[in-house]
């Protein structure tokens, strides 16, 4: 009986932070992986150090302050704040001596033995040494800045993520005398690595060359020690928004106050002696075991730079593939007569972007448009979609932009092109009080001859097409009516007071999104219970809410199989008997980065397609407004389940969670290797030079619409494949 199953049990879940931790770990295996290109691996090894970065500015800095207001609350797994601080640390740790080990014991070897090489100055030709000297002279010195710490001058603030030199020296002549001690900000503003004369592929870094002619800065004196550290501060935003009346002044305000947060971790050189370290830890009023010593260059994110430096040797690196665009989608087609023919379904970045970008292009020029809506989150610095509202309005349209100001590490950029979009006479709608806006959604409003017609661009993914290359999203464009009125009622709600009294095909959160899936759970319970066959499906990115887990519990208890692909957190354990044990969990981490959300329910076959923005989690749930879409048309629904079937085939990619919480690779002994990333961009490439072929011998623009999935070949049977991120 379920009544007498406490599906809450904490005994049932996983913590977030160290779910979140395994995560990072599969990325790591990526790094480690000798089946990656090697300079792809090298990039992966950066990646964890840069998601680490930012989970500990916001998670573990979250953590922290729950300790210091003495939190008495538990997470669902029953742990503490203290516990789950002392717990993180732990792993943390051993995770950083992996990420060394693995730079120093597998990649540098291998870069080497291919002849790139990153140097050290003992390592250098006699023009190397030359060459760094003068770029001392030239280039740092007049940069730099020594900050003497002393009784007349106080050890100077640290700034977040910056790299910084503690130095320990004497006066010349009383080397016995009292111990002064200095710091030296290495600048940001030169490239962290820095290519040497000589070798195509000689490299050394910046801080190498700096700690080489310190000496110089510090004339009389003698220089006892030198140690590279680094620091990461609190960087959560806090904005108190019932008490503000000017959201974006007060995200502003919050921006400057904090680059000074709490250092919650403390990188430092392993060589540092115990006195240096020590002063560190009570100058930068540091928790012990948040320092971290290190065994090799501290910030591994100069990884991702040191590949894109070197030359030559593509073959490092992941072949390129050829995404893939509908002419009917392009500049040289009208998208509005195409998206009235049918819907058009986009996979990202397999499918280009440009096809996003071109539907807002062709509005802010069209002379039947009327109104152009749409909410943005994350864009890119130089964003064409900013660029052609702003044409939009200059054009006479009515352009309202929601711009999330509140977008963790993009508030500054989204301040910008909040102002920016302001300026070029859009109405600007700076995020809602107390709620974030991550909904990914466009409207058209456009006059046509039998009256006013709506245009509706709904996306898995943000705005920005920089990411768009290297996340996968989904996307749909479509003139349905009742979708259309939707958006509008969405957007009314979100720019004034309107609230719906209900939906058409659209389900929006707060609230919302629970509210629906919870009720397709219990659909999926009921029908399982009378003996019908029931099939759950999802992806998301991560899966941690209480509630949530609690009732895919109860749907796998009632028979339910239920399959997800979850690529970071998992609060939820497989294979408890009674519970789990028709709950299968993989992951899938590769060359591009997993972002579609897809939610999928088979009732005795019965299929019901949806798309979301959210991932089912408590704040997308009940903090941010997120749409969840259906996908109505009958041939894009399935291309949905064949997208999502394939990436659960993967055999190359994968890791199923087991029961005892680890993550293992799939055996695929007898098996053919199936990589679905790299599927769908083999299939990209292909139905771009079908169409290139096909456009040849033809003059002019010929339309090639995109094949339905059941046109197409049989995606298992294809020998070729590309993958992920």
């Amino acid at each position: 009986m379920t009544d007498k199953i406490d599906f809450k049990n904490p005994k049932y879940y996983n913590n977030r932070e160290l779910s979140w931790l395994d995560f990072n770990e599969r990325v790591l295996e990526e790094a480690r992986d000798k089946n990656n290109p090697l300079l792809e691996r090298v990039k992966f090894l950066g990646i964890t150090q840069s998601n680490l970065d930012e989970w500990v500015m916001v998670r573990v800095a979250s953590l922290a302050k729950l300790v210091e207001v003495k939190w008495d609350g538990r997470d669902s797994s029953g742990r503490s704040a203290e516990e789950q601080l002392r717990d993180v640390n732990v792993k943390a740790h051993e995770m950083l001596v992996r990420q060394y080990s693995t730079l120093n014991r597998s990649l540098l070897p291998a870069l080497s033995q291919v002849g790139i090489h990153l140097l050290k100055v003992g390592d250098l030709t006699p023009q190397q040494y030359q060459f760094i000297k003068g770029y001392f002279h030239d280039e740092l010195y007049p940069v730099l800045t020594p900050m003497a710490d002393d009784s007349s001058r106080p050890f100077p603030f640290i700034n977040n993520d910056s790299l910084n030199l503690s130095l320990r020296l004497n006066k010349k002549g009383d080397e016995d005398g009292k111990t002064l001690y200095a710091t030296l900000q290495v600048p940001s503003i030169f490239s962290r690595v820095v290519k040497l004369p000589g070798n195509d592929n000689d490299f050394i870094l910046i801080e190498d060359i700096i700690k080489q002619f310190v000496d110089q800065l510090f004339i009389n004196y003698t220089i006892k020690e030198v140690s590279i550290f680094r620091v990461i501060r609190d960087m959560d935003l806090d904005v108190a928004e019932e008490d503000t009346s000017d959201l974006l002044k007060k995200v502003q305000q919050q921006l400057k106050l904090r680059e000074h947060g709490q250092v919650i971790r403390l990188e430092v050189d392993s060589t540092i002696s115990n006195k240096l370290r020590k002063r560190l830890v009570k100058e930068l009023q540091t928790a012990e075991d948040s320092v971290y010593e290190v065994n090799g260059p501290l910030d591994l994110t100069f990884l991702s730079k040191l590949a894109g430096k070197v030359v030559g040797h593509d073959d490092l690196k992941y072949q390129p593939y050829k995404p893939y665009q509908p002419q009917a989608l392009d500049s040289d087609h009208n998208i509005f007569d195409a998206i009235q023919k049918h819907d058009w379904l986009m996979q990202h970045p397999y499918d280009k972007f440009d096809s996003v970008v071109e539907f807002i292009r062709q509005a802010s020029i069209d002379s039947e448009v009327l109104a152009i809506k749409m909410t943005l989150y994350r864009v890119s610095g130089d964003s064409p979609i900013i660029k052609y509202l702003g044409r939009a309005a200059q054009n006479g349209k009515q352009v309202t932009v929601l711009v999330e100001v509140k977008a963790r590490f993009d508030e500054e950029n989204n301040v910008h092109w909040a102002r920016q979009l302001e300026k070029m006479g859009c109405h600007v709608i700076y995020g809602l009080v107390g709620l974030k806006t991550h909904s990914k959604l466009s409207l058209v409003v456009r006059r046509e001859e039998n009256g006013i017609r709506r245009y509706v661009h709904m996306g898995t993914g943000n705005y920005n097409d920089v990411t768009a290359h290297f996340y996968t999203d989904l996307g749909l464009l479509t003139c349905n009516t009742d979708i259309g009125i939707d958006v509008t009622n969405i957007f009314n709600m979100l720019s004034g007071y309107s609230r719906p009294p209900y939906f058409h095909q659209l389900h929006i959160s707060p609230n919302g999104i629970r509210e629906f899936i919870t009720e397709r759970l219990s659909e999926a319970i009921k029908r399982a219970k009378q003996g019908e066959s029931v099939h759950v499906q999802m992806k998301m990115n991560s899966l941690s809410d209480q509630d949530m887990i609690a009732k895919l519990y109860e749907a796998s208890h009632a028979g339910v199989a239920v399959d997800l692909i979850i690529r970071g957190i998992c609060c939820l354990k497989t294979g408890i008997k009674g519970v789990s044990d028709n709950i299968t969990v993989h992951s899938i981490v590769g060359r591009f980065l997993e972002h579609s959300r897809i939610y999928m329910f088979n009732f005795d076959g019965e299929q019901e397609v949806y798309l979301s923005s959210a991932d089912l989690m408590t704040r997308n749930l009940n903090r941010r407004v997120e749409q969840l879409f259906p996908v109505l048309q009958p041939d894009l629904a399935q291309r949905v389940v064949d997208i999502y079937n394939t990436m659960w085939n993967d055999n190359v990619k994968t890791r199923t969670l087991d029961k005892d919480g680890v993550y293992k690779r799939v055996d695929r002994r007898g098996r053919e290797p199936l990589n679905s990333q790299e599927l769908f961009a083999a299939e990209a490439t292909r139905l771009t030079e079908l169409q290139q072929n096909e456009a040849r011998p033809k003059s002019g623009a010929q339309f090639q619409p995109m094949m339905s999935p059941q046109n197409q070949p049989d995606p298992f049977n294809d020998e070729d494949g590309s993958d992920n991120q």
